[in-house]
């Protein structure tokens, strides 16, 4: 029987930390590689929206109190898609001086973001134009909405797939 002569265990020492360094750099290269997004909360970075967290939540109780948003889109679809909401006071009339700013985005990917202004005002709907989606799938509608002096964050996931949305 020979023995060996102990020279084998730290060559595989050195191997394995050569090994587990190797991994923390290709961690930290593909880490730094990959975009940091803005928040898909607040349409904001989300350092931002972190810091000014109390301050939107207050400003959409205070929006809340006087008025009522309603997403009222027909569904998605790739080719042809119209954004709606409706905006209407506690007593349910209709309010016409909203100013809405909508981004239309997939979650977690920028890549595709359609920013939309100015809607059009007609029997108390603001509708914006027709957009074409690039992808199937989820996709996340973000709206700021601000009347007189209030203003809200109202976002929306909808699918092009099912009609079905709902307010996160």
């Amino acid at each position: 029987m020979s023995k060996s002569n102990g020279r084998f265990w730290p060559y595989a020492i050195g191997a394995s930390i050569t090994l587990v360094f190797s991994a923390c750099v290709v961690t930290v290269i593909v880490t730094n590689t990959l975009p940091v997004e803005n928040s898909d909360t607040y349409m904001m970075g989300y350092h931002e929206a972190d810091d000014r967290a109390n301050e939107l939540i207050e400003a959409a109780i205070a929006f809340n109190k006087k008025y009522k948003i309603e997403y009222i889109t027909d569904g998605l679809n790739t080719k042809s898609s119209v954004i709606k909401y409706k905006v209407t006071d506690i007593n349910s009339n209709p309010v016409d001086n909203a100013k809405i700013k909508v981004v239309v985005t997939r979650p977690n990917n920028h890549k595709y973001d359609q920013e939309l202004n100015n809607p059009k005002f007609e029997n108390g709907v603001y509708t914006f134009d027709s957009i074409a989606l690039a992808q199937e799938g989820r996709w996340d509608i973000m709206a700021k909405i601000n009347v007189n002096d209030v203003q809200r964050f109202y976002n929306v996931k909808a699918d092009t797939r099912a009609k079905e949305a709902y307010e996160y």
